[in-house]
C-alpha cells in the first residue's frame, strides 16, 4: 500500500487519509466527513482548515458522490495490491428528516419507532447531536417524559432521558428549556421517574438525576425554596451503596442536594429523610476525592441544624470518619471536615463528644494542621476547636504542648 501512489485529491486535507465519505464545505474543500464532523462539533473550530475563511457549525455538509465513486473504482481497480475496498456510507441525518421525526413523535402509534431512532442517531456522532439541538429535540424529550407522567406510562422514557443526556445543550437553549414555570412539572415528573420500578432501572434513574441537577442549577432562589418533599424522598434512598444509580447518578445527586442546601426547609426535609446517616455510610466507602468534597459539603450545611448535628453524633463513626478526611483528599476537603468539627464542638459540645473526639484522634490531627503549610483562617478554626474542648484535652498525650505554645498565646494557662 506504502508503494501505490494514490492521487492526492483522494487524500483527506485534515486526516491525510484516503477518504471513506468525502464531504465539501461551504469554501468549497471537500474533506472526510468523521475528520471535519470532529473539527466543528467535537474540538469546536469555526474555521475552514485549508482556506482559514469562516466555516460555521451549522453550515452544510455536501456529500461528494462523484469523488467517492472514483476512490472506490480506484480501491477496486487496486485491490490485488493490498488496498482495501470503501464501502458506500449510510445516508447521514440531516435537519429535515430530524423535524420528520419530531413530528412522528406526535403519533402515538410511531412513538417507541420514533424514540429508538432519536436515540440512535444521537448516539452515533455530534453532527447528528448538533442537528437535534438545533431542532430542538431536548425540548421535545422534556414534554414527553412530563407526558407519562401525567398519563402515568413508563414506555419511552429510558429513550427520551437517554437522548436528552447525549445531547449537548448551549446555556440559552437551557434558560428555555428550564424556566420556573416549566421546572416545576419538570421536577414532578423527574422524581415519579425516580419512584417507578423499571428492569433497566440503574441507567433510567441515573439519567433522571443529571436532568434533576440540570434542572436546580438553572433555577431562581424563589424556585428552590419552595421544592417539596416527595423529591428529597425519592432522592436519598439513591445515596445508599446498593448500586441504584451509576456513580455519574451518585455525583449529580450529591451535587443537588448541594446546591438546594442553603435554604433551611430543604435542609430539614433532607434530615428528616435521614440524609446524614446516609451520607456518612457514604463517606465510610470507597468515594473518589470530589464525592468526599460534596459529601462534607452537604455535611457542613446540615450540621449547622440542631437536629442534624444530633443525627450526626448519633451515627457512631461521623466524627472518625470527618476526621479521617482531614490533610488526606483536598483543600477543599480540610475546609469543609474542619468547619463540621467546629460546628459540633460549639453548639453541640459535651464531655461525652470531647472523649470521643479525643479517642478517634482529632486532638492529634488538629495539632497537624497548626503544623503544617494549611490555610491560616484553617488554622485559626483549628485552634478554636483546641480551646473549646480544654478542659477535656488539657492532660491527653495527644496534645503537643509545643505547638498550642506556639499558636494558642494567651491561652495557654488553661490547658
Amino acid at each position: 500500500m506504502n508503494e501505490i501512489e494514490i492521487p492526492n485529491y483522494f487524500i483527506c486535507p485534515i486526516s491525510l487519509q484516503i477518504m471513506k465519505d468525502p464531504v465539501t464545505v461551504v469554501t468549497g474543500i471537500t474533506y472526510d466527513r468523521d475528520s471535519i464532523e470532529h473539527w466543528l462539533f467535537t474540538t469546536r473550530n469555526n474555521t475552514c482548515p485549508v482556506t482559514k475563511q469562516p466555516l460555521p457549525r451549522d453550515s452544510d455538509l455536501t456529500p461528494n458522490h462523484t469523488l467517492r465513486r472514483l476512490i472506490q473504482a480506484w480501491c477496486t481497480e487496486n485491490a490485488s495490491l493490498g488496498v482495501d475496498r470503501i464501502p458506500t456510507p449510510k445516508p447521514s441525518l440531516d435537519r429535515f428528516y430530524v423535524r420528520k421525526l419530531l413530528k412522528d413523535l406526535e403519533d402515538p402509534k410511531l412513538q417507541m419507532k420514533t424514540l429508538r431512532q432519536l436515540d440512535l442517531f444521537a448516539a452515533e456522532n455530534e453532527r447528528n447531536r448538533s442537528y437535534m439541538a438545533e431542532a430542538a429535540v431536548p425540548k421535545a424529550m422534556i414534554s414527553f417524559i412530563i407526558t407519562c407522567f401525567k398519563e402515568g406510562r413508563v414506555d419511552g422514557l429510558e429513550e427520551a432521558l437517554s437522548i436528552f443526556q447525549l445531547i449537548r445543550i448551549s446555556p440559552a437553549e437551557t434558560k428555555l428549556i428550564f424556566s420556573d414555570q416549566y421546572n416545576h412539572h419538570i421536577i414532578e415528573s423527574l422524581t415519579w421517574v425516580l419512584g417507578c420500578e423499571f428492569r433497566n432501572h440503574l441507567t433510567i434513574k441515573s439519567h433522571a438525576v443529571l436532568v434533576l441537577k440540570s434542572v436546580v442549577e438553572n433555577s431562581k432562589s424563589s424556585f428552590l425554596e419552595r421544592l417539596k418533599p416527595e423529591l428529597f424522598e425519592q432522592i436519598m434512598p439513591l445515596m445508599r451503596q446498593d448500586g441504584s444509580v451509576t456513580q455519574e447518578g451518585l455525583k449529580a445527586a450529591l451535587h443537588l442536594l448541594l446546591h438546594v442546601c442553603p435554604w433551611n426547609r430543604n435542609r430539614r426535609k433532607m434530615i428528616e429523610n435521614g440524609a446524614v446517616s446516609t451520607l456518612l455510610d457514604l463517606e465510610l466507602g470507597q468515594l473518589e476525592r470530589r464525592s468526599t468534597e460534596l459529601v462534607l459539603g452537604i455535611l457542613f450545611h446540615l450540621c449547622s441544624c440542631a437536629d442534624g448535628r444530633a443525627q450526626f453524633l448519633a451515627h457512631k463513626g461521623s466524627i472518625a470518619a470527618v476526621k479521617k478526611r482531614i490533610m488526606r483528599v483536598s483543600a477543599v476537603a480540610d475546609d469543609r471536615a474542619i468547619l463540621i468539627l467546629l460546628l459540633i464542638s460549639r453548639f453541640s459540645r459535651t464531655k461525652i463528644v470531647s472523649e470521643e473526639m479525643l479517642k478517634v484522634g482529632v486532638a492529634a490531627k488538629l495539632c497537624m494542621v497548626l503544623q503544617n503549610d494549611c490555610a491560616t483562617y484553617l488554622k485559626d478554626k483549628a485552634m478554636e476547636i483546641l480551646r473549646l474542648h480544654s478542659d477535656v484535652w488539657k492532660d491527653s498525650p495527644e496534645i503537643d504542648r509545643n505547638v498550642l505554645t506556639r499558636y494558642i498565646k494567651g491561652n495557654t494557662q488553661s490547658l
